[in-house]
């Protein structure tokens, strides 16, 4: 797998585009790979190896400790994807070309634009890029998908050489969500978009000029804890919620109902970093001091709580109870597990709860969710 990282990467296009100048300065913060990360790389090594063993080209079996068997078990829901979109491929094609983790160069369009397709499929009437995501986080979407689009121009330049595609598909495979999200657009439609969005507000995202924009595409920058657009956003928000909620309008409640996630995590965000540089570097916060949080009693040895117990006459200090679902279909296999055990599991109705429109889930009668409120 490619290691090198571009310095426009489509894996951050969404918050590029969004804001441009944010380019420019994360370019302050040193990278920071987490535990999650590194989970996700291991997983997409092993990953490419079942695929390219599937496609009998040449790979060796990847080795990390990140490896477990719900992890592999996903991979394996991505990989079992994949091979029925091959198969697929070859049905429609006489000679489909497939390639797995593909450097995408997109420097057409933007300089030093390229990344990592996970999967791409190329026939005479279609190109299939699908991306895998190991996150257990939020569910993504294919549609408008920046990242994706990024990858589809980059290989819709080499494809056009071999075939005349009609149609580029872009899929987002997210097992552990059991998410799959697939969109379509035209190649025509795509080089506009590259054309129109993607090369002016690239080029200003090297220049760091445009405007700090602040939203759902800081999740993951390293500059979200300290800049100040993100927080001139939100303590315009949090003044409001200081409000008595009587004196707010409708509008101005769906605001803060929209926007109440956002500003936790914001707040929390801001809180973390906060607490790090005090513990790790010996910042002090006016007004704040670090001190010992609350702990809980612990046993220094069970083993030896247990035998002082028991000389002392007491036998009933063991409880024993059923290990969890999870773990139970971990330990039958889900085959085994649906077959067996299927009758006696059941999934109970959600508690009630106020979501924006974009949620997928199914909408609540009014009448049936006045009657859950009084019954509860």
């Amino acid at each position: 797998m490619p290691s090198t990282h571009a310095r426009f990467s489509p894996s951050a296009a969404n918050r590029r585009l969004h804001c441009p100048p944010s380019l420019m300065l994360e370019e302050q913060f040193r990278d920071e790979e987490s535990a999650y990360a590194a989970e996700g790389t291991a997983g997409h090594a092993m990953a490419e190896h079942l695929i390219k063993k599937y496609l009998k080209q040449r790979t060796r079996r990847p080795v990390s400790d990140y490896y477990s068997d719900e992890l592999l078990e996903a991979v394996d829901e991505y990989v079992s994807f994949v091979q029925g979109e091959i198969e697929e491929a070859r049905r429609v094609c006489k000679d489909p070309v497939f390639t797995v983790e593909q450097r995408v160069d997109a420097s057409e369009y933007v300089e030093g634009c390229f990344g990592t397709a996970d999967m791409v499929i190329v026939t005479d009437s279609y190109i299939h890029i699908i991306d895998l995501k190991l996150g257990r986080g939020v569910q993504v979407f294919a549609d408008h998908n920046e990242q994706l689009m990024i990858y589809g121009l980059g290989v819709l330049s080499k494809a056009e050489l071999l075939y005349d595609p009609k149609v580029v598909r872009l899929t987002i495979f997210q097992p552990r969500l059991c998410h799959c999200s697939t969109w379509e657009i035209t190649p025509e439609e795509l080089k506009k978009w590259g054309e129109e969005v993607l090369r002016p507000t690239g080029a200003m995202a090297l220049m760091g000029a445009g405007e700090f924009a602040a939203g759902s595409w800081c999740r993951f920058c390293k500059a979200r804890n300290q800049c100040r657009a993100r927080a001139e956003e939100f303590l315009k928000l949090a003044q409001m919620e200081f409000r008595q909620p009587a004196l707010l309008d409708d509008e101005e409640i769906a605001e803060v109902l929209r926007r109440s996630d956002e500003l936790a995590k914001w707040a929390a965000d801001v809180y973390a970093f906060a607490q790090d540089e005090a513990i790790v570097h010996g910042k002090q916060w006016h007004g704040f001091k670090l001190v010992e949080g609350r702990s809980v009693r612990k046993y220094s040895s069970e083993e030896e709580v247990a035998a002082a117990a028991q000389a002392s006459g007491y036998t009933d200090i063991y409880k024993k109870s059923l290990i969890g679902i999870g773990d139970m279909e971990r330990l039958m296999g889900k085959e085994k597990f649906n077959r067996i055990l299927g009758p006696y599991v059941y999934k109970p109705q959600g508690k009630l709860t106020l979501v924006p429109r974009s949620d997928k889930r199914q909408e609540v009668n009014k009448d049936t969710a006045s009657a859950e409120f009084q019954e509860v």
